[in-house]
Formats: structure tokens, sequence, C-alpha cells
């Protein structure tokens, strides 16, 4: 029978007890013995039919509760102001409360699929985890949240939705996003170049053109604008506008770009936005201005907006114009000298697996630091087969006898105030030697690259940057100009420059400006031997034959794509991989070509290469890499060649199709303004 089993057990050892007592007693008086026996029977009895009659009650009891709680519960849940729906492993539904009907508008019959009802919800990357997300469903916003169920007939268990109309609080959401405001400043980037030459009245009408097309794109997106000087604007937008503005690419820089002085230079603009976020209003203005930068940076005609904490670019299709005076060039080499002469010790590196053009500018920086007695030192990295030539003629020379030094030979620096050098790049990860970016504070960087968007050295001491310059040897060459009215150069090192140079232009055939021709006279001046520089670009037959059987594998895309590849890794592989990319841009109808080549087992390289009109260098930024407009390239870790080759031609596809679109409008602008005119 069942019992009280802690009651009963008590009562048992109390009887016991007693049951002894009694058994003691009967030893001396039988007689009162029996009448105690009699008596502890009585109080047994009694126990038991308490015990029994507690039990009954506590089972009544827990029978009233459970069930009335039962039917609370049951209540609850269907009287719950938010939907409940249970739905199985395929999304089908399996069970919803009454809240549910009014959501889903119509009864759920078990077994239905859940996104019959709702076409946006989302099931299956959540399906296992806890977590919460906001969905869209016609006029309407519902937040779920989500909870696996595990049942012991189902390893893959069932979800509980729990979902709750959020209009309310998400059009309050949606609307303070939209509101936010937006600082842009807005410069036209080539007004020197543009206005040189022209008459007063010309300028006035070129200036005049502008301004209206500009207040026209912003009074369209509910804007404001005022001009600040004549090629600088500052304008205030609402978040809501730059995301029209988005959508529609800034179709302001094409415009603008259609408006052309009597020298045939079209005008270009450059912008830098920055949302209102959490930042003040002075950091607000401190991130536009620093976009502005990062856009002129990068080679003007386009777009850098900063939201979200990072940067998103548009536009760049337009060649970055030649400055045609030198005065920034003289600025930055007494700035230099300057850095120099308080400096005790001078380091240059440039990037991982040096070029000619490269290696050239870090010898015409070495020159410098030489001219002041400086103890200089050119960091290489391990890998530069490339320009070998170049440096066993180095070694040779008595006068650059420990110049060339490898960044583990620099386990300790002793000078108190050293300065380094970072020449023909700006990426930190992409350096000779990153580790010496984090030990030297004093850091300059001179690069002919357009600037990067998230990845740059940090807090460098001086920046010179020239995304219109042939070359980074072209630019050293022009601070070696005014660095010392007395400054001799030697046959090696005019070599060296002159060799980067003609590197990086293809033989002056590619980005070549009246600046590329003077420094380039400066240097035959200066020694440079053209007959040394064809010794130190000749190859030998295997290279040859790689070039010939990359050629002849490569694929003609739509639109003026070519694309090659070498597929397993070769010695100087990344050398022969940009020979052919330049190869491959003779072939008639070609516009942009693409190259990819295996540097390691887990590493794909990719060299780009067009011919002026698209732009490469945001191309190849999709995959972590820079460069210039005409010549870029790109280093993926992780992921096998194929899988990066049909991304690539899928990217560089889209972007000849959007180039091409947009051209087609330009030149219909073009004609509706002759029309009008």
């Amino acid at each position: 029978m069942p019992r009280n089993l802690s009651a009963w057990v008590d009562a048992c050892v109390h009887l016991a007890a007693l049951l002894a007592l009694v058994l003691v007693l009967s030893y001396y008086n039988t007689y009162v013995a029996s009448i105690a026996f009699v008596v502890w029977l009585l109080v047994a009895l009694f126990a038991r039919e308490r015990c029994r009659a507690r039990h009954f009650a506590f089972d009544t009891y827990c029978r009233d509760v459970v069930r009335n709680v039962s039917e609370v519960t049951n209540f609850a849940i269907e009287r719950l102001p938010q939907a409940v729906v249970i739905v199985n492993p395929e999304g089908r539904i399996a069970w919803t409360n009454s809240i549910a009907k009014e959501y889903l508008g119509e009864n759920p019959e078990p077994g239905l699929s859940l996104k019959d009802f709702w076409p946006g919800i989302i099931l299956e990357p959540i399906w296992g985890a806890s977590g919460e997300y906001v969905f869209a469903h016609e006029a309407h916003y519902y937040k779920v949240r989500y909870r696996p169920i595990v049942t012991s007939d189902d390893i893959q268990g069932l979800m509980a939705l729990y979902v709750e109309d959020w209009t309310e609080y998400e059009e309050m959401r949606i609307f303070f996003k939209n509101s936010r405001a937006v600082l842009a400043y807005i410069q036209i980037d080539n007004f020197d170049e543009v206005m040189q030459g022209l008459s007063e009245a010309e300028r006035t009408a070129l200036l005049f053109e502008a301004n209206r097309r500009l207040d026209e794109w912003l009074k369209g997106l509910g804007g404001f604008m005022r001009r600040v000087s004549d090629d600088l604007y500052v304008a205030v937008l609402e978040r809501k506008s730059l995301d029209r503005a988005i959508e529609e690419h800034f179709d302001i820089l094409d415009r603008v770009r259609t408006l052309q002085s009597t020298n045939r230079l079209p005008l270009t603009l450059s912008m830098g936005l920055a949302v209102a976020e959490e930042q003040s209003m002075e950091e607000l203005g401190r991130e536009a201005q620093a976009g502005l930068d990062l856009a002129l940076g990068r080679g003007g005609d386009q777009v850098a907006v900063r939201m979200g904490g990072k940067n998103q670019f548009f536009g760049g299709k337009a060649k970055a114009v030649e400055k045609h005076t030198r005065v920034k060039a003289r600025v930055v080499a007494h700035a230099v000298r300057e850095i120099m002469e308080n400096a005790d010790e001078v380091f240059i590196m440039g990037h991982h697996n040096e070029d000619f053009d490269c290696f050239g500018a870090a010898i015409g920086v070495a020159k410098m630091a030489h001219e002041l007695k400086k103890p200089v030192h050119i960091v290489l990295s391990d890998m530069n087969d490339g320009i070998d030539k170049l440096t066993d003629l180095l070694r040779d020379a008595p006068e650059y006898e420990g110049l060339l030094v490898r960044a583990e030979d620099l386990e300790t620096i002793d000078s108190l105030n050293p300065v380094l050098f970072v020449v023909d790049t700006h990426i930190p990860h992409l350096v000779a030697a990153p580790v010496l970016l984090e030990r030297i504070a004093q850091v300059i960087v001179i690069d002919h690259h357009r600037r990067s968007g998230e990845s740059f050295i940090k807090s460098p001491l001086l920046v010179y940057i020239e995304p219109a310059s042939s070359s980074t040897s072209e630019l050293v060459t022009e601070l070696l100009m005014y660095f010392n009215d007395d400054l001799v150069l030697s046959r090696l090192a005019a070599t060296a420059l002159y060799s980067g140079i003609v590197v990086d232009t293809k033989n002056f055939t590619v980005q070549t400006g009246i600046r590329t021709f003077e420094a380039a006279a400066y240097l035959r001046r200066g020694g440079a031997d053209p007959v040394v520089v064809r010794h130190l670009f000749r190859a030998d037959f295997d290279t040859e034959k790689a070039l010939s059987t990359a050629k002849a594998g490569a694929r003609l895309f739509p639109g003026g794509l070519i694309t090659a590849r070498f597929p397993a890794a070769i010695p100087n592989v990344q050398a022969i991989a940009g020979q052919v990319a330049d190869a491959l841009l003779r072939i008639e109808g070609v516009r942009m070509s693409l190259v990819f080549f295996q540097l390691d087992a887990n590493t794909v390289g990719i060299s780009a290469r067009s011919t002026g009109e698209l732009n490469m260098q945001v191309i190849m930024e999709s995959f972590g890499g820079g460069g210039h407009q005409n010549v870029a390239g790109a280093q993926v870790k992780g992921e096998p060649l194929a899988s990066i080759e049909e991304r690539a031609i899928a990217i560089s596809e889209k972007h000849i199709e959007e180039n091409d679109k947009d051209e087609s409008d330009i030149a219909a602008g073009r004609q509706e303004g002759r029309k009008q005119g």
C-alpha cells in the first residue's frame, strides 16, 4: 500500500522504541506489560491510519494543482500577446497558438510550410541555435526570437519561434538611421590644371556650370551646399539621401566629367563623406576631411564614404592628372632633408618581393643619406629574385658595402633616433619587414600607387603619394633634384632609378608624362646606362618558355577581358606574370588582362593590367590588394586558384558592364549638351 514514506518511517522508529520498552516491562510485570502492549497496538493502528489519511490528502492536492497549473499554462500560452509557432526541420508548422492566427492572417493547418505565409522568414541558417532577428512582410516588421526544442524521437528536434509585431520600433529605427546627418567635403581635384590658360570669362562659365550641376544634384537629394573657395565645397545631407546617391553610384561624377575646358581636360570631383553616428561634430568633420584626402590620394575622380567604421569607394574612372609644377616635390625634398639631418641612422624598405621600381627608389633615398653622411641600410625581403642582377652589381661596388641587409640581421637597433623610409607601397602587411614599422617611430612613405582604403601605415611622419606619377623612382628622382644643388649621382644609382622608371612605364609607353621624361633626362645626365638596363631585363630560356605557355593558354571574354594562369609555382613567377599581363594588352580589342599564378602552396597571386579606361585598383581591392589604375595586383591566401579566377572574372565583367553603361550615359549627355548649345 502506498504510504507517506517520510512520516511512516518516523512513526515506525518511535513505535519500535515503545515496543522495546514494553518488552523490558514484561520482564518485571507481565500484567502491566500486557496493558502497555494493547496501548502500543492502538497507537500503531492510529499512526498507520494517520499516514494513510495524509497520503490521500497529498495525492488529492497534487492532482488538483497539476490540473489547475496545466489549465493555467495552456490558457497563458494561448493568450500570450505574441505568436508562438513550432516548426519541424522541413520548415513545416507543427503547432501554433491562437495569436499566430492573427499574425498569419488565416488558420494555419499543421503540416503547411511557414514560408507560404511569411516568405521572408529565416529558418535554415538559424536551425538549432538561439537568438533573434527582424524580418519584413508586406507593410509590417516582425521580431523573431528562436529557441531549439530537443525531442526524443528526432535528433534534429523542433524550433520554437516567438514572433511579435515590431513595426513601430523598426520604423522608428529606420527613421532615426535615415535622418542621421552626413557631412561632405567636395573638391574639384584638377582645378589648377583645368583652369590653366583660360580667360576670365571661360573660367567663370566653366565654374558656373560646375556649380549649377552640383547644386542641382544636391537639391535633388534634399541636401544643402556652400562653396568655401574656388575649388572646395561643403555640403550637408541626410543618410537616406546618401543611400540614394550610393544607389545611383554618385552619377554626379560622370555628369561633371563631361565638362571640358578649351585645353580639353575634363573637370573631375573628389568627395569625402562621413555619416554622423556616435562621434562629435568635430570628429565628423575630421572624418569627412580624411575621406577627401583619401579620395585625392587614390587619384581623384572618386568618392570616399566613411560609414559604420569602414570606408567605401565609388568612381575612380578618370586617370590621375599629372601636375605640371614641382612645387610639392621641392617642399617634400626640403622636409626629407631636415628629417634625415636630425636622424642618426636611416633604414629603407619597399614591398615584399622587390621589383626594379621599388629597389631603384630605395637606392635613390640611400643616396640622399650618403650625401648627409648618415649610416643607411636597405632592408630586403626574403624573396627578391627579380632584382638579383642589380643587387650583385651593388655588392661588387665598394661605396655600397653594408648597404643591403635582411630583416633578421636587425635584431637590435642601437640608434636613438632612427628614421624609416617605406617606398613603392603604403600597405603595412606588404612591406619587406613589417616588424620595423613597430620598432621605428619615424616613418616616411613615398609611393605612386593609389591609396588603399583601410590598409595604411599608421601615423607616418610624412606621406608623399602621387598617383599621377609613373613610378616611385620618378618621385625620388625629383626629390634628388631639390635635395642638394651639389648632389652628384653615381652611375650605378642613376641606372637603378632609370631601370625603375623603364619597368613601370613599360619602356615609356604607359603612365608617362612630361615630368617622367624630365626625370629620365636628369638620370641620363647623371650616368644612367641603357645598355646595363637592357642587361638587367634579359630573361633566360625557361622564363621565355613560361611566358609563351601562359599566353598560349589565355582566354578572351566579351567586353575586352583576357585571362591567363600559372597553375604551378615557378621561380620568379610574379615578375613573369606581370610580363604576361603586359603582353596580353597588346592584343586587338583587349582592355583588361588578369594573370593568376601560384606563389606557394597556400597563396595565389593576381597581376592585373588595363589600357587605361578601366580601374584595376578597384577590382584588386576586392581581393585585399591594390595598386594603380592601369597596374594593380593582389595576393590571396587559403583559396584555390580556380575559385579565385572564377570570382575575379565575375567581378571584372560586372565592372566592365558598369563602366560601359556609364560611358554611354556620358556620351548621351555630351550630345544633349551640343544640341542645347
